[in-house]
């Protein structure tokens, strides 16, 4: 019953290619920059075994707020406005708009290009952890992708974006 969900969410003939479905979402490719970008933002242990250990092929803080907020302009604007072309719902938009807003507070705090530790180190940065867990796991379960896998690497990101 569950699969039989899961495939309702995507357009009839779409496949899951390089992990990222090919969904019904006029805007697939700002929703996985979006997703990608909570993903890493909501996994502390990621934070520690590949962020802080400087694992390449998963950017840093600073990028992925950029993937968060560069096409949406999330750092302007509610994700409200998306709803149905990048966002699902309601719901998913006011947790995404949640999680920017909690980012974004640190990024001002702490600056841009400060180092990794910097940001895990902030008072706030569980409550940010905890805002862009609920975006995360909201989406990727509309998605019908496992919240708990791993995040993927940048390269998997952008084979996924060039996919028809």
């Amino acid at each position: 019953m569950q699969g039989t969900e899961r495939s309702s969410r995507r357009p009839r003939g779409s496949t899951t290619m390089a992990g990222m479905p090919l969904n019904d979402m006029p805007w697939w490719r700002w929703r996985a920059n979006v997703r990608s970008a909570l993903h890493m933002l909501s996994d502390p242990v990621f934070h520690q075994n590949c962020w802080l250990a400087g694992v390449p092929g998963y950017g840093d803080v600073t990028d992925a707020v950029y993937r968060l907020v560069e096409d949406t302009w999330l750092d302007n604007w509610s994700a409200e406005k998306y709803v149905g072309a990048v966002f699902r719902d309601s719901e998913e938009a006011a947790l995404v708009d949640a999680a920017v807003l909690r980012v974004l507070r640190i990024m001002h705090q702490v600056g841009a290009d400060a180092p990794v530790a910097d940001y895990l180190g902030h008072p706030g940065w569980p409550e940010a952890v905890g805002a862009a867990r609920d975006a995360h796991v909201r989406l990727a379960v509309n998605d019908g992708e496992d919240p708990d896998a791993p995040p993927r690497t940048l390269d998997e990101l952008a084979a996924a974006a060039r996919v028809v």
